[in-house]
């Protein structure tokens, strides 16, 4: 009797601790628990230790509410103007309720991913493969706001969304080799052109602001030219008044200046000749010295006169 007692008492003590093992729960940090009461939820556990009713209450689901990172499989996808590329992608997000995201939809990781990968098909086969390739952040933000508002009923809230590569055919881009190579060479000779008209109109106002110069300064001189020739006309008329009245009151040394000016002019001009290298003339020098004489004595009576 004795023996059968200590078994049942042993017995009982195993299951107090079984029972109080399976009341207890240690919830790590970061996690939260779902409890479940004969398979309807009542509330969820938070990090730390926490207490259920044995053998009445259950885990139902195990959330892990930081920030995950799923990675979204290569897909093809067709451009707006039919060309095929190859993209993948990675998501980050975090459960906000762990409740719903517990019960409002089935493998929640599954269907993040299909309903990214469907996103990602929609928003860039309405581009062109320019536009596709050319405009990463303009396809990450409309891909969040689009698999953020879906997943809002599940309690998810996606943070980022980032498309890892975009890969054309090889085909294709070799081809897009070829046309930027083509666009490049092309601009630059558009602006190699440019720059030889802008520098052959860059030459021709030079050359035509130099023969507008020249011109000015050309008639410049030809004015200036123009008011010696008439100073000296009017010197010369002013001479030849003077000399004509001398010569009509008789003075003679008048004729004397008159013919010693032209005879000094001509000696000059024939002195002056380029194809004269040496000039023989019959000439004594007593007579040009005698005109340059008549020439000092007008000039000394003009002076008394006008005295």
């Amino acid at each position: 009797m004795m023996f059968g007692s200590e078994i049942v008492a042993l017995v009982l003590v195993g299951l107090a601790v079984i029972l109080v093992a399976t009341g207890v729960k240690m919830v790590p940090q970061g996690f939260q628990y779902t409890v479940e009461r004969f398979g309807k939820f009542t509330r969820t556990l938070s990090p730390g230790l926490n207490l259920i009713v044995p053998l009445v209450d259950a885990i139902g689901k195990k959330q892990n509410m930081m920030e995950q990172v799923l990675d979204i499989m290569p897909q093809e996808v067709i451009s707006a103007d039919n060309a095929q590329v190859t993209t993948d992608a990675v998501c980050f997000y975090q459960v906000q309720d762990p409740v719903r995201a517990s019960y409002e939809v089935n493998n929640l990781e599954l269907a993040m991913q299909n309903l990214v990968m469907t996103n990602i098909r929609a928003v860039l086969g309405a581009m062109e493969l320019d536009e596709m390739l050319s405009n990463r952040d303009r396809i990450n933000a409309e891909l969040l706001i689009k698999v953020d508002e879906a997943t809002d009923p599940w309690g998810v809230k996606v943070t980022r969304i980032e498309i890892r590569d975009i890969s054309p055919p090889r085909d294709l881009v070799d081809a897009m080799a070829r046309q930027m190579k083509a666009e490049r060479e092309k601009r630059a000779a558009i602006l190699e052109a440019e720059g030889e008209r802008e520098a052959a109109i860059k030459v021709a106002e030079g050359e035509k602001q130099s023969a507008i110069l020249k011109a000015e300064g050309q008639l410049e001189a030809a004015k200036r030219e123009a008011e010696a020739r008439e100073r000296l006309a009017e010197a010369e008329a002013a001479a030849t008044t003077m000399v004509s009245k001398a010569i009509a009151e008789g003075d003679m040394q008048a004729i004397n200046y008159f013919v010693a000016q032209k005879y000094v002019e001509a000696v000059k001009e024939v002195a002056s000749a380029e194809n004269s290298k040496l000039v023989m003339m019959p000439l004594e020098a007593g007579n040009l010295i005698g005109a340059v004489g008549g020439i000092s004595e007008l000039l000394k009576e003009t002076g008394k006169r006008s005295v």
